[in-house]
């Protein structure tokens, strides 16, 4: 063995707490690759709160008592989940890294998309940082190609950057031109002198929680007129405003916020000699921290105002009630509790399609975060009636004026916590009315206050009517019931007692179940994978969605029904269709449950979740390339065919949408959520079939109900306009000349060849390759005809997005119209997923 190695052995071993590290290595030129695994060149430490870090640079320059600042891979050898990361760790003045004080993550560059051991982070000779899997696949880059580049540095304030070294001076103390550097797309964390732009690309987003580092759903943007806390949703929610009015400073313990040149930055300034960063934690709260001797603590919590935790979006959950300052309950009656950490679910989930049972129960002195004026000097009966007629409306809000006559009126499209208010905490008095569905049978509860949509109670005449016909319905209803009762005895008679015509049904549900050749899960083993169903991942049409892992280790995703029934058909449909069929383009059905009211589906676990959260997001971290975005338009394109073309009887999906496209930890895309699918026969030409699928994906001759399979191909164009152009195809808090992505927007341009303009320039990768995503756009186009019979099949688009043969060109776009199908009277239509409020209740 190498003595060099016999020397750091034996210095290992006898000084546990220290691993050596050369002692000067805080840039390199390009031309270089590093291998995530023991043997990279640093060497790999372990620390004692179980964390990995292997360093490819350490700045050990910064004053005594300050940490070194390094990049490197960091992660978790146990689970083998490992990021390209800037980190501050505590070392020697010989750059020997301390292991028993854990380092400090101050970015990262593949949040959502952890690789594994042996991947790779290249420098290439083209100046371009490059992050690779284990097994090669893309994941990271810095897009800098060609750029200029010619050195990457870690600097002493926390930054990794990516410089040119052209004119450089040695004798002098420049050090470069910056052409990139990891302070301009910030990850959680917030460093002093970093600048947060007015850009949408500079958000600081918190983490899902301490120990995943996916992008959560907290995040701080400036606006020209301040910087504010959004919680997402749709719209998001603002629950807090940094600056107060009038003011440019938020001063805190050990620095401040300085909001400068006219609102186009907000510079973070230390007034302390101690190092220190702000993080947006998974919560809400943005913390100060503060690095002393190698231990870090909390040095104050900056948005913390006098409402307390209680003015915090998830302190309690969706439609928790916080109180006391953290004490939470349910709203009674139409909520139940999930487990004991008060997860509070509607018992009958909100139905559009049954907005006849929607109705409001009465929280007095209970508010919200945020209060945005819908309904100014209103009166509070409107604000409720309102409410009740707008499906989009989970909740009502009335702020009170001076009297209890008016007030002002406010919507909420999502419901996070609620909080309770306390004369003089608020300068405003509060009542919320949150909206609930009715179950078909139920009684009228008793408290909360409860109010219907019945305008006027009955008059005189009635009440006298309603005296007279009571006895004679009861007398009706008995002998109505006597005679069930008898039918019923002589059928089971009939049938020797073997077999009762109510467990009919039952039965053959069973049977069907029996014919599927899946794994059969109990309820009680999915309780348990899921831990009590506690980490919601998202909603379908027909229920919730949760992560969870078998006991074997293997991560899951589990699709819980809904409790009002209306999904049996839907699971029984998807069970069936995707339970017999297998692509590598559609998600694995691992199995299901079906146990008395339980129905559950489960599926092999997609680490990057659904294609929406990435092309509609505006955070740098959720910006896709657009080398994968070709490729997940390709993996849609081949499940289709697969569907259409490769299947005994050809399935049409009828609900292919950016919701239902998952996407792996190689952005490979696969189609999801079946529950909508219809076979069809190879010798039909067309089915007649209910109306079914989500406004704005769904082709015109829906409103005639005689589809086939190339419906799936008009919704395929909408998503493939919705990945280039980086917007919902309907959108109508767009200017109004561009809500309608395909009516107007998409027409217009092809008309005036001028496609490129549509395609989202959100980073120099998707403008280096502009020509090639408007020739997608065409691609789109062709898929969109009014008649069915001229849009291409599926495996002859595949063979477009392969080059196999060319593009049929268009040269009039008159086709392109409106994709808002609306149900004809009689008809039925069934969504797949709550409509989003823009669509619902049109602009705000």
């Amino acid at each position: 063995m190498d003595m060099k190695w016999v020397g750091l052995l034996v210095f290992i071993i006898k000084f546990p707490c220290f691993v050596q590290a050369e002692t000067d290595y805080a840039f390199a030129n390009h031309s270089n690759t590093w291998i995530n695994n023991d043997f990279i060149t640093r060497g790999s430490v372990d620390f004692v709160d179980g964390s990995t870090i292997r360093p490819v640079l350490l700045n050990n320059s910064n004053p005594f008592d300050f940490p070194a600042i390094g990049c490197g891979f960091y992660g978790n050898r146990t689970t083998d989940s490992f990021y390209f990361s800037v980190f501050a760790v505590q070392a020697t003045s010989d750059s020997t890294i301390v292991k028993v004080i854990p380092p400090q993550v101050l970015w990262i560059a593949n949040r959502a998309n952890p690789v594994k051991e042996n991947s790779t982070i290249e420098f290439t000779d083209e100046g371009e940082l490059v992050l690779k899997d284990a097994n090669g696949a893309f994941v990271w880059s810095s897009s800098t190609s060609n750029a200029g580049v010619d050195q990457m540095n870690v600097s002493g304030n926390g930054s990794l950057q990516l410089v040119s070294m052209l004119g450089f001076d040695y004798s002098s103390t420049w050090h470069g031109d910056i052409i990139w550097e990891s302070w301009d797309l910030p990850s959680d964390t917030w460093l002093p002198g970093q600048k947060l732009r007015l850009s949408r690309q500079q958000t600081l987003t918190s983490s899902i929680s301490t120990s995943n580092f996916t992008p959560g759903s907290f995040y701080l943007s400036l606006q020209t007129d301040n910087l504010y806390a959004f919680i997402e949703s749709d719209p998001p929610q603002m629950y807090r405003k940094i600056f107060q009015q009038g003011s440019e400073i938020k001063q805190f313990k050990t620095g401040s916020l300085r909001f400068l040149t006219r609102g186009t930055y907000v510079d973070y300034v230390s007034n302390i000699e101690n190092f220190q960063f702000l993080r947006l934690e998974p919560n809400g709260h943005l913390t100060v921290y503060l690095w002393i001797q190698g231990s870090v603590s909390i040095a104050d919590d900056i948005l913390t105002d006098n409402l307390g935790n209680c003015s915090y979006p998830t302190v309690c959950g969706n439609y928790g009630i916080c109180s006391n300052g953290g004490s939470c309950t349910c709203p009674a009656n139409y909520f139940i509790t999930l487990n004991s950490s008060l997860i509070c679910e509607e018992a009958t989930q909100l139905s559009c399609q049954s907005s006849h049972m929607h109705s409001l129960i009465e929280l007095d002195r209970v508010s919200y975060f945020n209060f945005v004026t819908d309904y100014p000097n209103t009166d509070i009966q409107s604000c409720k009636t309102s409410c009740l007629k707008n499906c989009a409306c989970k909740a009502a809000l009335f702020q009170y004026h001076f009297t209890t006559s008016s007030g002002n009126c406010s919507f909420l499209l999502q419901v996070f916590s609620l909080m309770t208010t306390s004369p003089g905490l608020l300068p405003y008095n509060y009542t919320t009315f949150v909206k609930v569905q009715k179950p078909l049978v139920a009684s009228r509860p008793a408290s909360p206050q409860f109010y219907e949509s019945v305008p006027e109670p009955p008059s005189n005449q009635s009440r006298n009517l309603a005296t007279i016909l009571a006895p004679v319905l009861v007398v009706a209803t008995i002998v109505l019931f006597l005679i069930c009762l008898c039918l019923r005895f002589i059928r089971q008679g009939r049938s020797s007692g073997e077999w009762r015509e109510d467990n009919a049904d039952d039965e053959e549900w069973e049977n069907s179940l029996l014919q599927v050749n899946l794994k059969r899960f109990t309820y009680q083993d999915l309780k348990s994978a899921t831990d009590d169903f506690s980490q919601k991942l998202g909603g379908g049409g027909f229920g919730s969605v949760f992560e969870g892992t078998l006991t074997n280790g293997t991560k899951i995703a589990v699709k819980r029904l809904d409790r009002s029934g209306q999904g049996k058909k839907e699971f029984l449909a998807e069970v069936k269709t995707i339970g017999s069929i297998h692509h590598v383009c559609l998600v694995k059905l691992v199995g299901f449950c079906a146990e008395n009211s339980h129905k559950l589906l489960v599926y092999e676990y997609m680490s990057n979740g659904s294609l929406d959260k990435w092309i509609f997001n505006r955070n740098q971290d959720n910006t896709l390339e657009w080398k994968i975005r070709k490729k997940i338009i390709l993996n849609i394109a081949k499940g289709l065919t697969y569907l259409h073309e490769d299947c005994k009887m050809r399935i049409a999906h009828l609900d292919i949408k950016p919701q239902n496209i998952l996407l792996d930890g190689n952005f490979d895309a696969k189609l999801s959520d079946f529950g909508l699918a219809r076979l069809i026969d190879r010798n039909q030409n067309q089915v007649i079939t209910q109306i079914r699928g989500t406004r704005g994906y769904m082709a015109p001759e829906w409103l005639s109900r005689k589809i086939t399979e190339k419906v799936d191909v008009y919704s395929f164009g909408i998503v493939i306009l919705e990945i280039i152009c980086g917007r919902k195809n309907l959108d109508f808090y767009q200017p109004e000349e561009d809500d309608h992505l395909l009516l107007w927007t998409v027409k217009r341009k092809a008309e005036e060849n001028q496609l490129m303009d549509l395609v989202d320039k959100c980073s120099e990768d998707m403008q280096q390759n502009i020509e090639e995503a408007a020739e997608m756009i065409r691609i789109a186009i062709c898929c969109l005809h009014n008649d069915p019979t001229r849009r291409p099949s599926m495996s002859t688009v595949v063979k477009i997005l392969e080059g196999v043969i060319p593009i049929e060109p268009v040269y009039d776009y008159g086709f392109l119209t409106s994709t808002a199908v609306e149900a004809p009277d009689g008809v039925v239509m069934v969504l797949s997923d709550p409509q989003p409020a823009s669509i619902l209740s049109g602009p705000r």
